[in-house]
């Protein structure tokens, strides 16, 4: 049997299913500076949080870039939450990337080689508003843009909404757009900014409530983080930021000691999700495709010539970002192509 749990998001509610297996008690990971790593993931980190596989764990995120973009948005002092602003006092130590993330976690049990299973279940606003834009140089038309715009969203979070425009309303999920662990201590510090093996800022939009990520573990305990939480976005984030916002976000932690990837992989209730990491596109493009073939080699026992006609014909290719440096590419399989 299945329970439910309320996640308040200032006046509304947000109903997420919980697995009946979830009866332990619920760890919290709230944002304060000791929790807080800005810019980068890094194997030497020391974590913060102790879990074991199968815990649920409720972790509060920093809207990416700082506080200076919501002031000049126009949110005005007293809107900012006070934890926001002792982590940005306090967190001095920052790394080449933008996004303040949460963590590390360390999963007991996990070792190299594993994969870390996260159940993404629920999301609540820290604040009931966000922002985008743009800035010279960034997103893919620099030459067209070359000048700053932010735009402030107020959201509506009984009706789940915000407005654009007079006429224009977009429906709100939440995400992560940075999740990830550390990376193989030979890399080193690594940025936030490109998403790669250690999965990160994969500004994956499938990534909302109810889903599931599954990343490849490269030292032991995982170490796992999270942040760059988006109210929405589309896919691609061209102009480089998406409706960036601060959240506190419910995930549930499994180690699959049996399963093996080299890259990150997701699945939600309708598709199952393989994902291309590369700079080139084109080349991103191929790699989703070689790990859509696996995976339906692997997990449908098809042959790698079927695999690849059947990703021709019922698999679509969405360009994830094109903003990171390294661009995203994921392959969407359908479930409902596959017998019950």
């Amino acid at each position: 049997m299945s329970r439910t749990i309320l996640l308040l998001a200032a006046a509304g509610l947000l109903l997420v299913p919980l697995a009946s297996s979830q009866s332990r008690q619920m760890r919290e990971l709230p944002l304060l500076p000791q929790h807080v790593h800005w810019g980068y993931y890094d194997a030497g980190l020391k974590p913060v949080l102790r879990v074991a596989s199968g815990e649920t764990v409720r972790v509060e995120t920093m809207i990416a870039r700082g506080l200076a973009r919501l002031r000049a948005a126009g949110v005005s002092e007293a809107e900012i939450p006070e934890s926001m602003k002792a982590v940005e006092a306090a967190v001095t130590e920052r790394g080449p990337g933008a996004h303040p993330l949460t963590g590390p976690i360390w999963v007991e049990g996990a070792e190299p080689g594993d994969v870390l299973e996260v159940r993404i279940l629920g999301f609540e606003f820290l604040h009931p508003y966000g922002v985008t834009g743009f800035i010279p140089g960034g997103g893919t038309l620099p030459d067209e843009f070359p000048y700053t715009r932010f735009k402030l969203f107020r959201f509506d979070t009984a009706r789940g909404v915000t407005e654009f425009a007079p006429g224009i309303t977009l429906p709100l999920a939440p995400f992560f757009g940075s999740i990830g662990v550390a990376p193989n201590p030979l890399v080193g510090r690594v940025s936030s900014g490109p998403p790669g093996h250690h999965t990160g800022n994969l500004d994956n939009k499938e990534l909302i409530a109810g889903s599931t990520l599954y990343l490849p573990v490269h030292v032991p305990g995982a170490l796992l983080s999270m942040g760059d939480a988006h109210a929405m976005q589309g896919d691609g984030e061209v102009t480089l930021t998406a409706l960036e916002t601060s959240v506190r976000g419910t995930v549930q932690v499994i180690l699959r000691k049996g399963m093996r990837l080299n890259w990150p992989r997701a699945e939600t209730p309708t598709h199952y999700i393989t994902m291309g990491l590369n700079p080139d596109l084109d080349e991103a493009s191929k790699l989703a495709t070689r790990e859509a073939i696996d995976f339906l080699v692997t997990e449908k026992k098809l042959t790698r010539d079927e695999a690849y006609i059947l990703t021709s014909v019922a698999v679509d290719l969405r360009v994830t970002q094109l903003v990171d440096g390294t661009k995203g590419v994921h392959a969407m399989i359908p479930k409902s192509i596959f017998a019950k």
